[in-house]
């Protein structure tokens, strides 16, 4: 008798999980959205820390009182540790170790304090090592994936020690005034990029070594120094074969942006390293590698913001135009890509298509603090928590196609401070094909009603007249087409090219009015006449402040023209055109006899 194939397993539901002035609990993931039995409500109001481990089998809390380990999968506790002031929790990737931290305290005498950051045995339970962590930035030690080394940074160096070995220091990369590092995903060898910030003129860089080859200046894999950093941000893609490197300064010096000074970098592992050069001036909101590891999508510059995806060679291969938004974020399996603007935005998102660069859905999720992907790729999470937001906390899921299937809302007088995804590995969701018609919902659609834009007093009852602060730039492709030459063009020549095209606009703008003058003068006259119809009061002293005030309504309108067609406007102009509104306002007293 054949053997049949054995059926495929149904992928599991992931779990999430909810923090909150009412406990701590779990929700069962799509389609079911009830509270999860895997995992026994904690009440406590003094949940601190919590953390599933990489796979999402485990996981861990402190309630106030100690921290519990539980098996979710199993629904069974595995540990208690007698460590209630730990706020901070980390699970090593394989499951063999789980770090604690708590804060840092010197005794009353004032000599050293006792050792705050533990590493736990997650299969005896016993306290592996304890050191002394004083600061809660980067107070974890880094694993490589298989847990073959981990990693701390202390003084000025970067130890390493092996097989979770931490009586034995086995490696030493000693570099001056080194502040941070981060060891790449994925199977060894295990690379390490690390930042040395610039002092006394001299530069700051980011290095890429491989495990453990650390000694003499020959053996980095790569180099990449800039000025104008502050703080870096570098992020591995999965592959391990690049970092891009978020370089930022506190202040602009040239006052153009709150935001500081962001330049964006790319150090291949293979040696090449490169400045990615961003068409539109400002900050960088968000750098997204996606899970190919061959492109990554920028988010940039004043709002409305550019997004763009660039491949490996730092060339735009899409560009999706301006928008409100400031975060990207891709599905696990990479093939859809949400753009959305949160925190001082309107929780506007795009949900795009990756593999054929086509707008999915445009959902709005007002108010949102926090947003994650589900590891099924399908299914979205965003909250508004506290402390951000202290009013309307809650969550909401929903699928990409724009439907909200499940929104919870917490009672006026209660918090939620964090929602979180139970993680799961990669290749247990499979990427499944892409839809674009909404999936159904028993929800209302989430909707908000557009926002009036405000209009003074004034002009109220006047008809509305369109005009926008700025153009919203469309997306377009941006892979060379077959046959043209179309290189991108670098940020100055870009630059150069907008002045000759609005130096251009503006020599037309001049010259039509030089060939038609009279009528195109006209024109706005007549425009305006439209509006206000022409009143003789009867007092020609009145009648004389009324044609006054046209004529300089009617030079704002060209004043207007100009700058719409690409000029530069004197400061005299610019003041002209904002007393635009006092002036209607005197011209409709005026003609109401008031």
């Amino acid at each position: 008798m054949p053997l049949r194939p054995r059926p495929k397993m149904a992928p599991p539901t992931p779990l999430l999980a909810v923090r909150g002035s009412e406990g701590l609990y779990m929700v069962n993931g799509p389609p079911s959205f009830t509270e999860s039995t895997a995992f026994q409500r904690d009440s406590g109001k003094n949940c601190k820390a919590v953390a599933f481990s990489k796979d999402g089998s485990l996981f861990a809390w402190c309630n106030g009182q100690k921290v519990n380990v539980v098996n979710v999968t199993r629904a069974e506790l595995l540990h208690s540790f007698d460590l209630p002031k730990t706020v901070c929790l980390e699970f090593s990737p394989k499951n063999n170790v789980l770090a604690t931290w708590q804060a840092y305290a010197t005794a009353k005498d004032g000599t050293a304090g006792v050792p705050n950051l533990q590493l736990h045995d997650l299969r005896t339970g016993k306290c592996l090592k304890s050191f002394i962590q004083k600061k809660m930035q980067n107070w974890c030690p880094c694993w490589a994936d298989d847990e073959s080394i981990c990693a701390r940074n202390v003084n000025n160096e970067v130890h390493f020690f092996e097989n979770n070995n931490f009586n034995t220091i086995a490696n030493k990369l000693h570099l001056q005034k080194v502040s941070d590092f981060v060891l790449s995903p994925g199977a060894q060898p295990t690379k390490v990029a690390v930042y040395v910030p610039g002092s006394k003129g001299a530069p700051s860089f980011v290095r890429l070594y491989q495990y453990p080859n650390f000694g003499g200046p020959q053996s980095a894999l790569a180099n990449k120094s800039f000025f104008k950093a502050d703080k870096v941000t570098m992020l591995w893609n999965k592959k391990a074969t690049a970092v891009l490197v978020v370089a930022s300064t506190e202040v602009d010096k040239s006052g153009a942006s709150y935001y500081g000074e962001q330049t964006l970098h790319y150090v291949g592992a293979s040696g090449e390293s490169a400045v990615v050069q961003l068409p539109k001036n400002g900050p960088i909101y968000d750098v997204a590698w996606s899970p190919n590891s061959v492109e990554f999508c920028a988010v940039y510059g004043f709002m409305p913001a550019k997004a763009t995806v660039f491949n490996l060679k730092c060339d735009p291969v899409f560009d999706f135009g301006t928008g409100p938004r400031n975060a990207a974020y891709y599905s696990p399996q990479g093939h859809i890509l949400v753009l959305a603007g949160f925190g001082n935005l309107r929780g506007q998102m795009e949900v795009w298509d990756v593999k054929n660069y086509k707008l999915i859905s445009k959902p709005v999720a007002s108010d949102s603090t926090y947003f994650a992907w589900c590891p099924d790729g399908e299914h979205i999470v965003t909250a508004t928590c506290a402390p951000r937001l202290r009013v309307g906390n809650g969550y909401k899921i929903w699928h990409y196609t724009g439907s909200v299937l499940h929104s919870h809302e917490v009672p006026s007088d209660e918090e939620m401070w964090q929602v979180f995804w139970q993680p799961f590995l990669d290749g247990v969701f499979p990427e499944r094909a892409v839809r674009y018609q909404a999936v159904p919902s028993e929800l209302p659609s989430a909707e908000p009603r557009p926002a009036q834009a405000y209009r003074p007093p004034a002009l109220r009852n006047k008809p509305v007249t369109s005009s926008k602060l700025h153009e919203d730039e469309p997306p377009q492709n941006m892979k060379p087409q077959l046959g043209g030459n179309d290189k991108p063009l670098s940020k100055t020549a870009l630059k150069n090219q907008r002045k000759h095209e609005a130096k251009k606009a503006a020599k037309q703008e001049a010259k039509a009015d030089a060939h038609q003058g009279p009528a195109q003068v006209k024109a706005p006259q007549n425009a305006l006449q439209n509006t206000v119809p022409a009143v003789t009061t009867g007092d020609p002293e009145v009648d004389k402040k009324i044609k006054n005030l046209k004529k300089k309504l009617k030079a704002i309108e060209q004043l207007k023209e100009q700058a719409a067609a690409g000029k530069q406007l004197e400061k005299n102009q610019v003041e002209k055109i904002q007393k635009e509104a006092a002036l209607l306002k005197e011209l409709e007293d005026l003609e109401l006899g008031v």
